[in-house]
């Protein structure tokens, strides 16, 4: 797909100012252009590299030409989109890219910025994945006890300290250290280059670990925490896939085998839980590490939820007719 339908000559009007648009340019060019000027990770241009195939194959097959694509195209496309099914996250991402590049083409004045002003869908601020109640975590660490060290241990991490997944199996032995007279383990966090912050290792989210590691004999300092038990991959660092796979073994096992119960969903029982406790926001917060004080606020709609299931008005009114 070429733009053919502009010569040097062509230009367009944008927020009074002139734009002069590029003769012959191929889409593909031009799209790597645009994410090749992105000073972003590779995963996000690899992200705009996705996004955008969508986007050029829709105005494709809706037979729309590029100099007719304004506002009322980018809407429909919006429409399509949520229509076929996807989550209004994943369309918001879909449309962000498509914005982004317009931003740019209009910048180098390849093409005006139709996508100005189009807007992501909305979203409830809520977390899909379910946190544990007291009694289910108790549970769930009781079904690792008696199972595997290594299985055990991991368990109790996320439950403790809210860790990912990815966080998990980036962590090496030597990465358990002090800070202030506390034993820490640092941590390289979701989007970080560096192991630049820390969780705190309580005595009972340390000991199982170390008493896996002595199952390990002598090891080195620059090993991985966590390593594979299997004949293909034995010694190897563990995978997130792995570690969502023992995470969901153990929530079937105690009857939370529904999709909304994952690994994840331990992160956000510590959360929780941290809250159930006593624990102020500003606690949460820093102990999930998130940079945003809002997102750690969506976690008190859960409690609110349970207080609301614990003390309705419904069961009032049972009680007088």
């Amino acid at each position: 797909m070429d733009i053919v339908r502009y010569t040097a000559k062509d230009e367009v009007i944008v927020n009074s100012q002139e734009v002069t648009l590029i003769p012959t340019i191929n889409i593909q060019n031009l799209v790597d252009a645009f994410i090749n000027s992105q000073d972003v990770k590779l995963s996000s241009k690899n992200l705009y590299r996705r996004t955008l195939k969508q986007y050029f194959n829709w105005v494709d097959t809706t037979n729309y030409l590029l100099n007719e694509i304004a506002r009322p195209q980018l809407l429909e496309y919006k429409d399509y989109l949520l229509s076929s099914g996807m989550s209004s996250l994943t369309v918001g991402s879909y449309i962000t890219s498509v914005r982004r590049f317009y931003e740019w083409t209009e910048a180098n004045k390849y093409y005006p910025n139709v996508a100005k002003g189009i807007k992501t869908p909305k979203r409830k601020q809520q977390f899909k994945k379910q946190p544990l109640l007291p009694a289910q975590a108790t549970a769930l660490l009781n079904f690792y006890q008696d199972k595997a060290l290594r299985d055990y241990a991991i368990i109790s991490l996320l439950l403790r300290t809210g860790l990912r997944t990815i966080e998990v199996i980036r962590a090496t032995v030597e990465d358990i250290t002090f800070k202030g007279g506390q034993r820490v383990l640092l941590i390289q966090g979701k989007g970080r280059d560096e192991k630049d912050n820390f969780v705190l290792l309580t005595d009972k989210t340390y000991k199982p670990i170390e008493d896996y590691l002595k199952t390990r004999g002598n090891i080195s300092s620059s090993e991985p925490l966590f390593t594979s038990t299997s004949n293909n991959s034995k010694g190897d660092r563990l995978t997130t896939r792995t570690i969502s796979y023992i995470a969901k073994e153990g929530l079937k096992a105690i009857g939370l085998d529904e999709r909304s119960f994952t690994a994840h969903s331990l992160r956000h029982t510590t959360a929780v839980n941290i809250l159930r406790a006593g624990g102020s926001l500003e606690t949460a917060q820093f102990t999930l590490r998130h940079s945003n004080p809002a997102t750690t606020q969506i976690y008190t709609a859960t409690l609110n939820e349970e207080r609301r299931l614990q003390n309705s008005g419904e069961a009032l009114i049972d009680s007088l007719y």
